[in-house]
């Protein structure tokens, strides 16, 4: 029952289209970062077999637009044959949900990173609805462990 819910997730995240939206405020500096980067990143751990992805904006207003960007990153991810994947969400303002179905089909099609181990979710105390939205979805077709920034 699970694999057919989750081919049905996957089919109606492909029809999905991005939208165009108005540009997003600016996010205010997560505590202990500095001046926060207004795009999108992302980095591989080849010893630790690890990809760690930064995301921070969904709307494509300063630079690529996120499925572009989601799709490089797995592209990385899966020549480096990366097992863990680290996602930090502390940074996203709100959008379309729409514009992350990229990522969550990415992670739910890569067997390992839906399993217990594979996926780490990074939310803090300025995670808001973008972030959440996108996090419960992680969590309802992967198995995420939820890491939490300390407030302060």
């Amino acid at each position: 029952m699970r694999t057919i819910r989750a081919c049905l997730a996957v089919l109606a995240f492909a029809c999905a289209e991005p939208t165009i939206t108005a540009p997003a405020p600016a996010t205010p500096a997560v505590r202990g970062e500095g001046e926060p980067s207004r795009k999108n990143s992302y980095s591989i751990n080849a010893a630790e077999n690890t990809i760690f992805v930064k995301i921070v904006q969904v709307r494509g207003e300063s630079g690529e637009p996120i499925h572009a960007f989601i799709r490089k990153m797995f592209v990385s991810a899966d020549s480096a044959r990366a097992e863990r994947l680290v996602i930090d969400l502390r940074s996203i303002s709100g959008s379309d949900i729409r514009l992350t179905v990229p990522l969550i089909k990415g992670v739910a099609t890569r067997q390992r990173f839906a399993q217990r181990g594979g996926l780490f979710v990074v939310v803090g105390d300025e995670s808001f609805s973008q972030s959440q939205s996108t996090a419960t979805l992680l969590q309802r077709y992967a198995n995420p462990i939820f890491i939490r920034q300390p407030p302060g």
